[in-house]
């Protein structure tokens, strides 16, 4: 386990076998986002539930948009909460407990039933949005400031590894129905059993490795009820961070380049089979491949970027989505889209390990969950924008696909200019100039 996660890259009293333990969450979810979002129920709600109505793509962006607005409106107010009581661990439990329920849940959708869909799309994202939002507080409690790089790396490189894990073996089962002459509607919802199931059993390592390290809080952000209390307490979240510049210029950052991601990990199925000519089983297989690219990118830009620099890194892969979006859109062939694909994978592991780890080095350390939440807040709203405007381009031109892909580049290019003002450096020194809150 030292050789795995050495010592001189954890903060004084972390164990090893805690890194594993929060990096297995990464594993556990990450089945969720690769079959439900990316490859799996994706296409199949677009293309069977809603039987490739002209609206279907939008649909699917409001309704994953739907799910991340009630995250970003609030997660700050659950992360004081969790900050205040130490509570992050026991509030992912309940949390992971309503994802893997809903996942199942999903199982049941048929073709026609689009609302049901729909509902169990919002519920079980919302779940997992705000699961991946606490799991990346407690980064900065594992890792030392100089190490956030490369241990965000690991959990995101383990992460695109369960995600791998999962869709084999949906794509097996896949396989073997499609030999038996079993219809999609067959097939898809035992995919979203065995997810939800390999979701809830991974997670269980989570929970028995990883440690609260935080202590209580006092916190005038008590959890409160009602939609007007958690906008205040996103405001007083807000206000505090104003001194922190750096960490604000890379929340628009964020918003800009998560977005153009957002569309990457919510539509790249869609595109693949109504775009490119992709059946059911060879997008699972690209996916897969993604998923392999991916775990790559989180590996080695973990690595070095701690070395590079965080921000040079950032700047590298957002390069590198801006190509992506341009060859995805000029592609006429399978092979051209494949190359796009694996480009993505690279980008995709890489720019998420980076915005975690920037984030984790420039948020107050005794307000982890509470500021992190402002993160989930900036990836969230670009969640929405970035998806909800490929799925309005797509529905007021008839179907544009490329057209939309093409504005998607325009969402790195303003991320790439945004972090051009960001100094990591400072926003460190910044972090611990913000008072306790009172």
């Amino acid at each position: 386990m030292k050789s795995l996660f050495p010592a001189d890259s954890l903060n004084p009293g972390v164990r090893g076998r805690e890194v594993l333990g929060w990096a297995m969450y990464d594993f556990a979810n990450s089945g969720y986002t690769t079959v439900v979002i990316t490859a799996v129920f994706s296409a199949y709600f677009v293309g069977r539930v809603a039987q490739g109505a002209d609206w279907a793509t939008l649909a699917w962006t409001a309704a994953l948009s739907l799910s991340y607005a009630v995250v970003m409106l609030t997660m700050p107010v659950l992360g004081a909460w969790a900050d205040r009581h130490a509570a992050k661990k026991r509030l992912l439990m309940l949390i992971t407990l309503g994802c893997v329920l809903a996942t199942a849940a999903m199982g049941v959708v048929q073709p026609g039933d689009v609302v049901l869909g729909l509902l169990l799309l919002v519920l079980s994202n919302t779940f997992y949005a705000w699961g991946e939002s606490l799991t990346a507080a407690f980064l900065p409690e594992l890792a030392r400031p100089e190490a956030m790089g490369r241990v965000s790396g690991w959990g995101w490189s383990l992460g695109y590894v369960g995600g791998m894990f999962t869709l084999a073996l949906c794509l097996a089962y896949v396989l073997a129905a499609q030999a038996r002459g079993e219809p999609a509607a067959a097939f898809v919802p035992v995919t979203l059993l065995i997810t939800a199931g390999i979701y809830g059993a991974a997670a269980l390592v989570t929970f028995a490795l990883l440690r609260e390290h935080s202590a209580p809080q006092p916190s005038a952000l008590a959890a409160s009820r009602g939609l007007g209390r958690h906008l205040a307490a996103l405001r007083r979240t807000w206000r505090d961070a104003q001194p922190l510049a750096d960490f604000r210029r890379l929340l628009a950052c964020g918003v800009a380049y998560q977005a153009g991601v957002a569309v990457a990990i919510a539509l790249a199925a869609i595109y693949a089979e109504q775009v490119v000519g992709f059946a059911p089983q060879e997008t699972m297989v690209l996916i897969f491949v993604l998923n392999i690219a991916a775990f790559g990118g989180a590996f080695v830009f973990g690595y070095w970027q701690d070395r590079l620099g965080h921000r040079r890194t950032l700047a590298w892969t957002l390069v590198g989505w801006v190509l992506t979006c341009l060859l995805a859109a000029a592609s006429t062939s399978k092979g051209l889209f494949w190359g796009a694909a694996v480009l993505a994978g690279l980008c995709l592991g890489s720019s998420q390990s980076a915005g975690r780890a920037m984030a984790g080095m420039m948020v107050p350390p005794h307000r982890l969950a509470e500021f992190f939440g402002l993160w989930a807040f900036a990836t969230r709203l670009a969640s929405i924008l970035g998806p909800l405007t490929y799925g309005l381009i797509t529905w007021v031109t008839g179907g544009h696909h490329r057209l939309a892909i093409t504005v998607t580049a325009l969402m790195f290019v303003l991320g790439l200019w945004l972090l051009r003002g960001v100094d990591v450096a400072r926003g460190q020194r910044m972090a611990l100039s913000v008072a306790r809150p009172g």
